[in-house]
């Protein structure tokens, strides 16, 4: 569906400038570009299904933590109680319905703006103007703005459930901190903050344009026709005076103009030098304190006009996806027959799931590769196996700490039944400190370097190495 609809919009900038002469080349563009509508499409309506599961989430989570101060307040005041919580389930459904709520005109101004939606709707209703899409191919893209309109509607609703909330927190927060119930109220603070965290890096995910998205605008934008279309009909060509708009903007209700406000400075302050140039110190100072903030909330994450900064300490790593908070590994260690041989090496995978910016835990395991005991008798045997658990706090910098408990069964073996001798196995507890290092590869993204004690090594039999040194790479 989508991907005629690229093929169509990349066709009228190739016409430009492309001769008789670059069939082959023409072909070859017009076959590229065969999966992006269909990635864009499908991005799309994960977005939409995020929201939509986001908001529905942790409404359900603030509605049993309302539950459940409103059951330890009525011990203390009946009363206060009722008067405070009211008729929850009522207000969280209501909540709930403004997901369900239909769109008024797409270019609104009290819409929700979402710079890639907006680029990616001003695109196909360009075409459609153009009347390059008809019939059959018309119906489709009338479908895919309905997709748009629909995203639109959803972003619009977690904006307002977003604000609903946060004045609802407010409130909540005044009146039980008079109520003595402060403690008590942290766990809403959290579920609020989170829940505008996961907004944002569902956001940002939508917004970071694929390879083939940003060749399609890239392409689009060097249609003057198509530049003129943006700048008159987009969401940011109405609020914004876009190079190439045809018609003037609207002046917008409440809004003082430029013209307005120098005239009332001017009736105010006069029109002398010494005026203007107090004025332009004055509006100097006040851009740079603009500046500031803005450069402090960015470093914060923020992500939003309504950003506010939580009196709890945070965790990044709860918002992201089970996929980004895991974290899969190689590791090697040797051990050595000679001063310069290795005999054995240790040959490790393992995978992580971090629990917070400071904490990763995980399982592994090693396979245990023998190589010969010395120059003059090199030979690759297997010489057994390991499995592994361990968990890394971060100190400080790029140092860590961690530890952990492994079994390792230390002779070679023919066959997995081998292994189900208990008696085989020896114990390591692990205890020691690493150093992370980024590693910009292809594909690794970081070296972990690690110094450990194993404090069992004096209980097994033969003793074995109580020292270990092992590098590590993370994956990308």
């Amino acid at each position: 569906m989508m991907n005629r609809i690229l093929i169509l919009l990349i066709f009228l900038t190739i016409t430009e400038t492309a001769s008789s002469q670059e069939g082959d080349k023409l072909d070859k563009m017009l076959q590229f570009p065969t999966k992006a509508f269909a990635r864009i499409e499908e991005k799309t309506e994960a977005f939409d299904n995020n929201i939509t599961k986001a908001s529905e989430k942790y409404l359900e989570k603030l509605r049993k933590q309302e539950q459940k101060l409103y059951r330890k307040l009525y011990k203390k005041d009946s009363t206060a109680a009722k008067q405070l919580f009211g008729n929850i389930d009522s207000k969280y459904s209501e909540l709930k319905q403004e997901l369900n709520k239909p769109l008024g005109t797409f270019n609104s101004l009290s819409n929700q703006y979402n710079g890639h939606l907006d680029s990616l709707n001003t695109s196909i209703n360009f075409l459609r103007q153009q009347g390059v899409v008809s019939g059959i191919n018309n119906n489709i893209s009338q479908g895919t703005l309905e997709k748009f309109s629909a995203l639109q509607g959803k972003l619009n609703a977690s904006d307002r459930i977003k604000k609903a909330l946060q004045q609802r927190k407010k409130m909540l927060q005044e009146r039980l901190q008079q109520l003595g119930f402060v403690k008590e109220f942290q766990q809403f603070k959290k579920q609020v903050y989170y829940y505008q965290q996961q907004l944002a890096e569902y956001k940002s995910l939508f917004e970071n344009p694929a390879k083939l998205e940003k060749q399609l605008m890239q392409w689009a934008m060097k249609i003057p026709a198509f530049q003129e279309f943006f700048a008159n009909h987009s969401q940011l060509g109405n609020l914004f005076s876009l190079p190439g708009r045809s018609t003037s903007l609207a002046a917008i209700a409440g809004l003082q103009t430029r013209a307005s406000v120098q005239q009332e400075l001017v009736s105010r302050f006069g029109a002398g030098p010494d005026v203007q140039q107090l004025l332009q110190q004055g509006m100097g100072e006040a851009q740079g304190m603009l500046n500031d903030i803005k450069n402090r909330m960015q470093a914060m994450g923020s992500s939003g006009s309504d950003a506010e900064l939580p009196d709890f300490k945070t965790n990044t790593q709860k918002t992201k996806s089970l996929f980004k908070r895991i974290e899969l590994g190689t590791n090697f260690q040797s051990q050595r027959a000679t001063s310069y041989f290795p005999h054995i090496t240790d040959l490790g995978l393992s995978i992580g799931y971090r629990l917070n910016d400071k904490s990763v835990i995980g399982i592994g395991s090693s396979y245990k590769l023998g190589l010969g005991r010395g120059w003059n008798n090199i030979r690759v045997t297997g010489e057994g196996v390991s499995l592994r658990t361990f968990i890394d706090l971060k100190i400080k910098g790029s140092f860590w700490v961690g530890g952990g408990y492994e079994q390792h069964y230390r002779s070679a073996f023919n066959s997995v039944a081998a292994l189900r001798d208990k008696n085989a196995w020896q114990q390591s507890g692990l205890i020691g400190i690493s150093k992370v290092v980024s590693l910009k590869t292809k594909f690794f993204k970081k070296t972990k370097v690690q110094l450990l004690w194993d404090f069992l090594s004096g209980q097994q039999e033969p003793v074995t190495q109580p020292l270990q040194f092992r590098i590590g790479y993370n994956f990308k």
